[in-house]
């Protein structure tokens, strides 16, 4: 008896490099998907007939200066040291779900999952200005994370497309900072994610600040407004709390079973100020969790 289609176990197939993957995947069209580290793979509906897993690409791996494999976990992100430009990143993978997550799920599964607006590494990725690589078809190009996000997760997405790596820049006097909130239990998503960068000048007052919100609505994304409130503050406490209460005027919250609209409007100010103190944290002091109180 032939199994229902829901229940059937789909194939795997292994490919060894990136041109490999590109060319299966294009092949199989809607019928294949790319396996990364599989965290995603219980809250899909609908997987597809074959899966063509990226784990033995080594050139999908590896953590350099200011650049990240797809596969690179948000373990291994959790222990690279990293420069104040980019704490942002550190933190969010550091405090993101639990340790069985951390240890398998990857920064391309954060910015290639659909309807995954709790992503941690997303709202970071994108306060931090980073661009990536992705391989298709037609050959390797690179794009901006919001560009990649708009693509990607739209509806002409190019199924074949394999995302390489991450890119982004450290500028002396650059801090980043990131927060979230989340109750403990179940997948320990966030509630509402916060990821803040600034350039610093000698009296610590804040330019060139750029500010991205996630878990609020459907997907991570800047806010001007946001920006403007923080922009030559030396974001302190007062101010970061302002500024959440700007980004709460302007965003449309979603509801669902872990928390309503209106609850992560009224946290936004407090996830704010502690993202904003984290831009200004030595690494040492790091101990945050993300609970709720």
């Amino acid at each position: 008896m032939t199994a229902p289609t829901h229940l059937a176990r789909p194939r795997v197939e292994v490919p060894g490099s990136v041109d490999e993957a590109v060319r299966r995947l294009a092949e199989l069209g809607p019928d294949g998907a790319a396996l990364a580290g599989g965290t995603w793979l219980m809250r899909s509906p609908t997987p597809p007939g074959t899966f063509v897993s990226l784990h033995r690409i080594a050139e999908l791996r590896g953590v350099a200066a200011g650049t990240w494999g797809a596969l690179t976990t948000h373990a291994a992100l959790a222990a690279a040291p990293l420069p104040p430009a980019l704490r942002a990143l550190g933190t969010a993978a550091r405090t993101s779900a639990f340790p069985q997550v951390r240890n398998v799920a990857t920064l391309g599964g954060n910015l290639n999952a659909r309807g995954f607006a709790e992503a941690d590494l997303v709202p970071a990725l994108l306060v931090l200005d980073a661009g990536v690589e992705v391989a298709t078809a037609a050959g390797r190009h690179r794009i901006g994370v919001d560009g990649y996000l708009r693509s990607a997760h739209g509806d002409t997405a190019d199924p074949a497309a394999v995302l390489v790596s991450a890119t982004a820049s450290a500028p002396a006097g650059r801090r980043s900072g990131y927060a979230r909130l989340t109750v403990r239990g179940g997948g320990e998503y966030a509630l509402v994610s916060v990821a803040i960068s600034a350039d610093l000048d000698e009296a610590g007052v804040a330019s060139a600040v750029r500010v991205a919100v996630g878990s609020v609505e459907a997907r991570a994304r800047r806010c001007p407004e946001a920006e403007a409130a923080l922009a030559g503050t030396t974001l302190d406490e007062a101010a970061a709390r302002a500024a959440g209460l700007a980004a709460a005027a302007v965003l449309t919250p979603r509801d669902d079973l872990l928390a309503p609209g209106w609850y992560r409007l009224e946290v936004l100010p407090a996830v704010f100020a502690r993202a904003a103190a984290d831009c200004l944290t030595d690494p040492a002091t790091d101990h945050d969790t993300g609970e709720a109180p």
